[in-house]
């Protein structure tokens, strides 16, 4: 299974919560499968009544057996899981950067003042030559993409909570879809 959303609050008083959603779009989710949410370390299943999408990374959900406001607050910030195959298939390709929502931000570590060149910025490098370049760290994992006109960026939930970073080819540095994370020179004072 795979957490594709989180319970963030209750939307009035009849089992109606709001949904915040991760690693996929709220429109990606499959309304004939059932979602889990965990109880004593057993996946429980509900399935969706109704389900009205709000912005990019919210939906309004109605579950079966959320009944009341008491419902929602007992499961009010758990996560909310499906099964893995009933997610579709992201790719950079395909869904461009948005596909990079559930990734690993890394940026180098120590003095790195100049920019490595990359004369593609679709070209994929291996992770074990990346890090012969370059040492490495992890900042956060990417929760979101605004595609903001001019000026995209990924909002990353780093240990001191989430920022968003500009997301400009010239500061990609490597792209590993196989271990699923990016490493970005980032501007001073961001993070």
């Amino acid at each position: 299974m795979q957490q594709v959303a989180q319970v963030l609050k209750s939307n009035g008083t009849d089992g109606e919560l709001v949904l915040g959603f991760r690693e996929i779009a709220p429109e990606d989710i499959n309304l004939q499968e059932p979602v889990f949410i965990i109880f004593d370390g057993l996946p429980v299943p509900f399935y969706i009544e109704s389900f009205t999408k709000r912005g990019n990374t919210k939906a309004l959900v109605r579950l079966t057996d959320i009944c009341s406001q008491e419902d929602v607050e007992e499961i009010a910030g758990k996560a909310v899981y499906v099964e893995d195959e009933s997610l579709p298939e992201m790719s950079l390709e395909e869904d461009g950067f948005a596909a990079l929502v559930g990734w690993t931000l890394l940026t180098p570590v120590g003095d790195f003042s100049t920019p490595l060149e990359m004369t593609d910025r679709d070209e994929m490098t291996d992770r074990d030559e990346m890090t012969e370049d370059f040492e490495v760290a992890e900042v956060g994992e990417i929760t979101d993409f605004i595609d903001i006109p001019n000026n995209p960026c990924i909002e990353v939930e780093t240990e001191n909570g989430a920022v968003m970073i500009p997301l400009h080819e010239d500061l990609i540095l490597s792209v590993d879809p196989e271990y699923q994370e990016i490493t970005m020179q980032i501007p001073a004072g961001l993070i």
